[in-house]
C-alpha cells in the first residue's frame, strides 16, 4: 500500500496512568464484612479519578481525522497538483503528531506484569484481530485470493500496532539512557541505510518513526503549554501557508515516499547519504508542523472530546471503508476529481471516521479492539 498510516495510534485511547482510577474507597466485601475503618482524623473520602486532559483527545481526535482523509485523497492525487499538495503537508506530520502523543501517554510504561497485560489486551490481540481481518478483506477487494495470513509482516494499517508494541517494550531503555532523542535520531538514520532490514514487523517504519515516539516520552507538561500560547497558534498560521507553497513546489519534484518512513534511500532510488539527511530535515519540518498543529488544538471541552478516547478504532475500522471504496468504483465518477468532488470526499472522509468513534460503534467492536479477558492473567 502507498500509505505509511497511522493512528494515533493512535496508542490505545486513554492509555495512561493518570486515567486511571485511584484505590476504592473502603467498602464492604463479597462476604458482607466491612473493611476496617481509617484511623480517627484521617481522612476517608474517596479519591477520584483525575480527569481525562480534553487537549490531548482533542489532539487525538483530530489527528485521526486527518489519517482517514489522508487515505480518502489518495486515488484524488493524479488529476490534482493541489490535493497532492495538500496530501504531501499532512502526511509531513500527523502520524508524527499522533506518535509524539502516543509517546507521552507511554510514559508510565515500567514492564511491570500489570502494564504488560494491557500492552497484551490492548495492542497485541487487536494486532492478532486486525491483521488477520485485513488479510481474509483484501484477498477480496485487491483480488489476491492466495494472500497469506502472516504475523511478522504487517498489512495496511496494523504496522502501527505492531510498532507500538516494540516502542512501548523499548521504553525503559529510553528512560535510563542520557540523550535517548539523539540515540533514537542515529538508529533512524542507521534504518534509512540498511534495505536489508527485511519486512518483519515492518521495522523500517518502526526504526524511522522511532524518534517521534522516543521525544514524547521525553517531553512534559509544561512543553505543551508552551505550543498552546497566542503567539504560537498566530505564527502558525504563515508556517502552514509557507509549507503548503513548499509542498506545491515539490509535488513534481519530490517522492512521497520519504514521507512513508517505510523505505531505505536505496530502495528509493536515491544515493545511501540521502537517508541519513532527509531522516534529520524531516525531523526538523515535522516537528514544526506538530507544533503548529498542537498549537491550534483546542483546551477546552468541545463535542468531539469523547470521540478522542476512541481514536483507536477509528484508526482501524476507517481501512476497511477506505478499501470497500476502491473496489466498488466510488472514485469513478469524473465530478470527484474537480474541487466540489475533492471538498465532497474530505468531508465524507471525516464523517466516517467520527462515526467510527462514537459509542455505538465502541459497544459493537470492543471485543475485537479492546478486548477484557481478566482470567487469562494472574492477579
Amino acid at each position: 500500500m502507498s500509505s505509511p498510516h497511522t493512528p494515533a495510534a493512535t496508542s490505545r485511547p486513554g492509555d495512561t496512568a493518570a486515567s486511571r482510577p485511584g484505590p476504592a474507597a473502603p467498602t464492604a466485601d463479597a462476604s458482607g464484612t466491612r473493611a476496617p475503618r481509617a484511623p480517627a482524623g484521617q481522612d476517608v473520602t474517596p479519591r477520584r479519578a483525575p480527569r481525562r486532559d480534553a487537549f490531548f483527545d482533542n489532539a487525538k481526535y483530530l489527528a485521526i481525522v486527518l489519517v482517514a482523509v489522508g487515505h480518502a485523497w489518495e486515488p484524488l492525487r493524479d488529476g490534482s497538483r493541489a490535493v497532492s499538495a495538500l496530501y504531501m503537508l499532512v502526511y509531513a506530520f500527523h502520524m508524527p503528531a499522533f506518535i509524539v502523543v502516543a509517546g507521552y501517554h507511554s510514559r508510565g510504561f515500567d514492564g511491570s506484569p500489570e502494564r504488560v497485560g494491557r500492552l497484551i489486551t490492548g495492542v497485541v490481540l487487536p494486532y492478532v484481530v486486525f491483521e488477520t481481518a485485513y488479510t481474509f478483506f483484501t484477498r477480496w477487494t485487491d483480488g489476491a485470493p492466495d494472500r497469506p495470513v502472516t504475523l511478522l509482516e504487517p498489512l495496511y494499517l496494523t504496522w502501527f500496532l505492531a510498532a507500538l508494541f516494540v516502542w512501548r517494550l523499548t521504553t525503559p531503555l529510553w528512560k535510563l539512557v542520557r540523550w535517548p532523542v539523539p540515540l533514537a535520531l542515529v538508529v533512524a538514520m542507521l534504518a534509512t541505510v540498511s534495505p536489508s532490514l527485511g519486512e518483519d514487523l515492518d521495522v523500517q517504519r518502526v526504526l524511522q518513526f522511532l524518534p517521534y515516539f522516543v521525544l514524547g516520552l521525553v517531553l512534559r507538561p509544561e512543553h505543551f503549554h508552551l505550543v498552546r500560547r497566542r503567539r504560537v497558534r498566530i505564527l502558525a498560521v504563515p508556517v502552514f501557508a509557507g509549507a503548503l507553497a513548499v509542498a506545491y513546489w515539490a509535488v513534481p519534484r519530490v517522492t512521497p515516499g520519504w514521507l512513508y518512513h517505510r523505505d531505505s534511500a536505496q530502495e528509493l532510488s536515491a544515493p545511501a547519504w540521502y537517508g541519513p539527511v532527509v531522516t534529520l530535515v524531516l525531523f526538523g519540518c515535522s516537528l514544526l508542523l506538530v507544533a503548529c498543529f498542537l498549537a491550534w488544538v483546542p483546551g477546552r471541552r468541545t463535542w468531539f472530546t469523547t470521540l478522542g478516547a476512541a481514536t483507536l478504532y477509528g484508526y482501524l475500522l476507517h481501512g476497511f471503508v477506505a478499501q470497500v471504496s476502491k473496489y466498488w468504483g466510488w472514485y469513478d465518477p469524473d465530478w470527484l476529481y474537480r474541487p466540489l468532488g475533492e471538498v465532497t470526499v474530505t468531508l465524507v472522509a471525516a464523517a466516517v471516521v467520527t462515526a467510527l468513534c462514537t459509542p455505538p460503534v465502541r459497544r459493537v467492536f470492543r471485543w475485537a479492539v479492546e478486548p477484557r479477558l481478566p482470567w487469562a492473567f494472574k492477579r
